[in-house]
């Protein structure tokens, strides 16, 4: 008896020591700090998308879905595709006052005249983009709108990137929550008082009325004045984000347009109801991966631009997958097994069909941010051919394993092509960086 009392003694000192060394990783400083922000994101994604689901209801979300991937594409472009160029480059030469004079003016720059360009072509072919995107001629008002204020939208993400970039967490933090709250509040009232129209509009335009916030929240920073601000465009540092650039585009132009392809073949040879639980399905995947990917924009990537030693690159990424591997298992299972209570919560009766997506979807997003882990490294140390190449093959797969699947499933066939092509990126990763994770050449620069 008294040794299986000092067995548990022991194991519960343990598990107490153990429970110290994880809380004090940076990984997890970062969790807990953008967890409040993290899920006030999650009730606000919560309460807005019951409110519009249930308002303009299957179809009508499918229409949301359909615009949301086009704006992800036009907002990248507007930003000159720099974001995650701005984040790494500010994160490593944030004691040189220089360097960053540099980095901030050519950053503004590129993106003033990309949002200008933008803004432009969609003002004048907001008829072709309705036909081409919305599948009809009667939402060619969105698009006016949009090209209207896409320069805000662009000058609030570049903002928020230079914050996240000099490592200011708490700044951050709460600027993302102040956006979130206002962001319900806009898009509730657009959605309450016009219907399926403020849905559309409110899904273009609530990020660029987020400008002030931000401005207000970060006017007392050192940086954040006209002298950082004024250099002439620096062709280097121009070349090194267009690497970005890139990237950024091929992710935001191959990942969106996979989802309208398959989307819009199922709403014209399916069922627009059927699109619409797919899309609701992508709502909830985007949530709970919210907890994963903010914490990988605000902490994992600006660490992995810092580290050039293979060695601790190669330990922070063990580090990382000691904390979130447990972190999807067992959310992961919380959501499945609540799955319905989800539907019924988020939702309406309408979507309660979309219940068999969840298994593949979960499946998939296990993977995906496993692969992630890796694939971040191709960001941080501008690995730009391979980056674009795996994202293009592997976006090519999705859509070929979804037409596939969906001859067999309907579309459950699509969260299964989404699951095989995300199992395959991972091992694609793994075998890439299998030096790196072998630890050969440990002691390389």
């Amino acid at each position: 008896m008294l040794g299986k009392i000092e067995f548990v003694r022991k194991l519960a000192l343990n598990f107490c020591s153990l429970c110290q060394h994880v809380a004090k990783m940076d990984i997890v400083r970062v969790f807990s700090f953008t967890a409040i922000s993290t899920l006030v994101k999650m009730l606000t994604g919560l309460i807005g998308v019951k409110v519009v689901a249930s308002v303009i209801g299957p179809a009508g979300v499918a229409l949301v879905g359909q615009l949301n991937n086009f704006a992800s594409i036009a907002m990248a472009v507007s930003s000159g595709g720099i974001n995650s160029g701005i984040i790494k480059y500010v994160a490593e030469y944030k004691d040189n006052e220089n360097r960053i004079r540099l980095l901030l003016s050519t950053a503004l720059r590129i993106t003033v005249c990309c949002s200008l360009v933008v803004g432009i072509l969609m003002i004048v072919f907001h008829s072709f983009l309705s036909k081409i995107v919305m599948l009809s001629d009667g939402y060619s008002y969105v698009f006016i709108i949009f090209g209207i204020t896409v320069l805000l939208y662009a000058l609030n993400l570049m903002l928020t990137s230079i914050l996240n970039g000099f490592k200011e967490f708490q700044k951050y933090v709460k600027i993302n929550i102040a956006n979130s709250i206002f962001g319900l509040l806009f898009t509730l009232v657009f959605v309450l008082t016009l219907g399926l129209k403020g849905a559309l509009v409110s899904a273009v335009t609530y990020q660029s009325i987020m400008l002030l916030v931000t401005l207000w929240m970060v006017r007392k920073l050192p940086w954040l004045k006209w002298s950082y601000f004024k250099e002439k465009i620096d062709i280097e540092t121009t070349k090194k984000y267009f690497r970005y650039t890139l990237m950024t585009l091929t992710t935001t132009a191959t990942v969106p347009v996979s989802q309208m392809l398959l989307r819009g073949y199922v709403i014209s040879e399916i069922s627009p109801v059927e699109a619409g639980w797919w899309e609701a399905m992508n709502r909830v995947s985007n949530m709970y991966l919210m907890i994963i990917t903010s914490s990988f924009s605000v902490y994992y990537l600006p660490r992995l631009s810092e580290l050039s030693n293979s060695k601790e690159l190669r330990q922070e990424i063990f580090k990382s997958y000691k904390v979130i591997i447990p972190m999807l298992l067992g959310g992961f299972t919380l959501v499945y097994l609540l799955r319905t209570i989800v539907i019924c919560i988020l939702f309406t009766p309408e979507f309660l069909p979309m219940e068999n997506l969840f298994i593949w979807q979960l499946l998939g997003d296990f993977f995906k941010i496993c692969s992630w882990l890796l694939a971040f490294l191709m960001v941080a140390k501008s690995m730009t051919k391979t980056f674009i190449a795996t994202e293009i093959i592997f976006a090519l797969i999705f859509v070929g394993l979804g037409f596939l699947f969906m001859h067999w499933s309907g579309v459950l066939g699509i969260t299964q092509g989404y699951l095989v092509s995300y199992i395959l990126y991972m091992i694609c990763m793994v075998i890439y960086f299998k030096n790196l994770l072998m630890g050969k050449n440990e002691g390389n620069r």
